[in-house]
């Protein structure tokens, strides 16, 4: 591999790392945010029902999904730093279009373009933190690099509410230009290049048949109870993605360097991490699109107070982020996320309580749980994929970790507007007492989801993740 690898990076570089990669991850998540504040207006301004919105945040969010798998690849042949840095220029080249797009169609195809940007940075950034760090001081990095990206959803929905209040939406959009620009410079400056001196040949059948299961599925999720096709039409839709992907499944198998390494799954702790990244994510991924409609559409909020109340969210995340190692060593990967994640689906429920009557505070107390309990969960579950993994497979790693992730977003989105749709039955012309009810039971739905999911934690075993955990817990200097 021709790369700077730990023993040679210098210790400037070591330590500004993190930064750099939490660039990418902070412009994702401002961006996200910021747009999940924004829904109900942009609906508004572009004259669509709320509900359809979830075309613009599932769109990009699938996007991801479809592109992640190469990322690895594209990786090892270009390095890091390149595709890194051309991941957040064509993120930010399509923040700009989003900015100038006139209808939801055009709006939607600029998305796709965010999510051709966004789909190198989560997973090539994840796999530099991989290559720099030791698997001893793995959590502590990973913890460090989330702080800087969780600023983003701290301002984005306060953001989100003052440039709707006071500017047009697209401005929304306009926000990731300049810090694109400045990430761009500082990763072409200090990010390492690594890349593997020989890199085997792109897998053209297994991203065609992945890609387009994966798209058709999301497509059947987005559609449901919203269009003309029969019964039998979403059956067969449903039953040909599954083919797709029974297809790619079988290519998988009988390719020396398929697209995702399958075998990858035969490692216990990866194959829980991933798998309940999906399950668990298929109900609190679509939290963040609910709330605002409630707060605003539901209980007549402004944009600015419904950036308020979901602004705890990320301030607990960030304030107790240095925490979550400590709780993970203490109490070990199975407990921590078989509790945290039935703790996830009471608060969802609890959520569901939330009327014109409840109190302000109660509200914020409750944002601040629940930005503590998703933060846990996510740093569980993104590290233990890495905990017995080899050097040679964190690159097939962090590809199917990424793409399951992504997946799980976009599928959590639809779950949770197919919930909402079922429950509300007028959606154009819903009253605000029925978009609170409707947005009530949807609450329910996604608890329930939540909790079942712990089933999948209940396969590791007390040991599992000790390789990450079973170390001193302070972040690297920065």
């Amino acid at each position: 591999m021709q790369a700077r690898d730990n023993t040679t990076l210098s210790d400037t570089a070591k330590r500004l790392l993190p930064w750099l990669v939490a660039v990418g991850f902070f412009m994702e998540s401002l961006d996200t945010t910021i747009l999940n504040t924004a829904v109900p207006a942009i609906a508004l301004a572009l004259k669509v029902p709320p509900l359809s919105m979830k075309a613009v945040l599932a769109s990009y969010t699938l996007s991801l999904a479809v592109f992640i798998p190469i990322s690895g690849w594209m990786a090892n042949r270009f390095g890091t730093r390149r595709v890194f840095g051309s991941a957040i220029g064509i993120f930010t080249l399509g923040s700009f279009l989003c900015g100038l797009s006139n209808d939801i169609h055009m709006l939607v195809a600029c998305r796709i373009l965010q999510g051709c940007g966004g789909a190198m940075m989560l997973p090539v950034g994840r796999l530099t933190m991989v290559r720099t760090f030791p698997k001893s001081e793995l959590i502590a990095a990973m913890t460090f690099v989330a702080m800087p990206g969780l600023i983003g959803p701290m301002l984005g929905p306060l953001l989100g509410g003052l440039i709707i209040a006071y500017f047009h939406w697209s401005v929304i959009f306009f926000v990731n230009i300049p810090i694109g620009l400045c990430g761009l410079y500082m990763v072409y400056r200090h990010l390492p290049n690594y890349r593997e001196q020989r890199n085997h040949p792109l897998d053209i059948i297994g991203l065609i048949l992945f890609s387009s299961s994966i798209s058709l599925l999301s497509y059947v999720l987005e559609v449901f109870g919203e269009t003309s096709l029969s019964t039998a039409e979403i059956v067969g839709l449903l039953a040909m993605s599954v083919a797709l992907l029974g297809a790619y499944g079988l290519h998988a198998l009988g390719t020396a360097h398929p697209l995702l390494r399958l075998s990858l799954v035969r490692i216990r702790s990866f194959r829980v991490a991933v798998s309940g990244n999906l399950f668990t994510r298929l109900g609190i991924g679509g939290i963040p699109f609910l709330l605002p409609l409630l707060y605003q559409v539901g209980l007549g909020f402004s944009p600015i107070q419904s950036g308020l109340l979901v602004m705890p969210q990320a301030l607990a995340a960030m304030s107790l982020k240095l925490t979550m190692p400590h709780i993970l060593k203490k109490f070990g990967y199975r407990r921590v996320l078989i509790a945290n994640t039935l703790t996830l689906g009471v608060m969802i429920f609890l959520f569901s309580t939330i009327d014109a009557a409840m109190p302000v505070w109660v509200i914020v107390v409750m944002a601040f749980t629940y930005g503590f309990l998703t933060s846990l969960q996510y740093t569980s579950m993104n590290t233990l994929a890495y905990a017995d993994v080899k050097q040679r497979e964190a690159s097939g790693a962090s590809t199917i970790a990424s793409t399951i992730q992504q997946m799980a977003v976009s599928f959590g989105v639809a779950a949770a507007s197919l919930a909402a749709a079922l429950f509300i039955p007028e959606r154009v012309h819903a009253s605000g007492p029925e978009m609170i009810n409707g947005i009530h039971r949807a609450l329910w739905v996604l608890g329930a989801l939540t909790m079942v999911s712990t089933i999948v934690f209940s396969e590791l075993k007390s040991g599992d993740g000790d390789a990450v955990s079973r170390h001193k817990a302070d972040p690297p200097s920065a």
